[in-house]
């Protein structure tokens, strides 16, 4: 059984798959499974993985069509025998040491129920729009609950995406897995149900790559991103109501729609340098 288990849920990721594919298998590490489930897609992405399906350590599934996002990676997830587990969207880019890294600091910490890095915010081409984005000044261990209010506060996700994070998979599966009652936010509430079981590990480096699409940037979409940023607000303020106070719910939402206004703002600025066919799987 390998220590970890690297898993990508790919859809319509062919321009970009093979890159990613490559940031992961030319780590430092070994010890480790890649499994990935492409999703029903039809621009030709699994014929762009099977130029991997020698590597051993490289297993190929496929998902049928329907269930979103959840479906593909809960299925690519349920795959998965190693201690930690990682999960890495089909366009995203690990930096070198990466998965070394996040190990090691999981291996000598065993309160850490989860490990998160910084990441370059990048455009289409992978080269880096915004750098060092993350962790909004959380440095080392930190208890689970402080570590989902810091996120309720800062009104953003300061774990990041999955490529940025890599959880022991016990405790990750105990918690419900991946969560998706919050459609948009589907990465930090199951970050935020396993993390309150015990600490999360934050490291002060840049150490992967994160791709964002022009099909993030609709109106409506952004709106309802920032909806579903308050339903989660409101749903660890009652799971957390210790920890989390009404004023800083108070304080959340109305950095949730301060957040909204910026995306909105950014995806318009640097529309033409981003990927322009990125899609939900449905």
């Amino acid at each position: 059984m390998p220590q970890l288990s690297v898993v990508i849920p790919a859809y319509n990721n062919a321009s970009v798959i093979a890159e990613t594919m490559r940031t992961v298998l030319t780590q430092d590490m070994s010890d480790f499974e890649l499994i990935v489930a492409d999703h029903s897609s039809d621009d030709g992405t699994m014929w762009e993985l099977e130029q991997f399906e020698d590597d051993p350590r490289v297993t190929l599934l496929n998902t049928p069509a329907g269930g979103g996002a959840q479906a593909n990676w809960r299925r690519v997830s349920e795959a998965a025998s190693g201690e930690y587990i990682k999960l890495v969207c089909g366009d995203d880019l690990l930096y070198p040491g990466l998965l070394s890294t996040q190990v090691g600091a999981l291996n000598v910490h065993p309160t850490a129920v989860g490990v998160g890095v910084r990441r370059d915010i990048l455009d289409a081409r992978g080269r880096p729009v915004i750098r060092g984005r993350g962790l909004q000044g959380l440095r080392g261990l930190v208890h689970g609950a402080d570590a989902v209010r810091r996120t309720i506060v800062e009104g953003t996700n300061v774990f990041g995406e999955p490529v940025c994070m890599m959880f022991r998979r016990g405790p990750f599966e105990e918690a419900g897995g991946w969560d998706g009652r919050f459609p948009y936010l589907i990465d930090m509430t199951s970050y935020s149900n396993a993390l309150i079981g015990g600490d999360f590990l934050a490291l002060d480096q840049t150490l992967a790559g994160f791709r964002v699409s022009a099909a993030q940037w609709s109106v409506a979409l952004v709106n309802e991103q920032a909806a579903q940023a308050k339903a989660y607000n409101r749903h660890f303020q009652e799971r957390l109501p210790w920890k989390i106070s009404p004023r800083d719910l108070w304080i959340g939402n109305r950095r949730a729609e301060v957040m909204a206004v910026q995306r909105r703002t950014f995806y318009s600025v640097f529309r033409s340098r981003l990927q322009p066919r990125q899609q939900v799987p449905q």
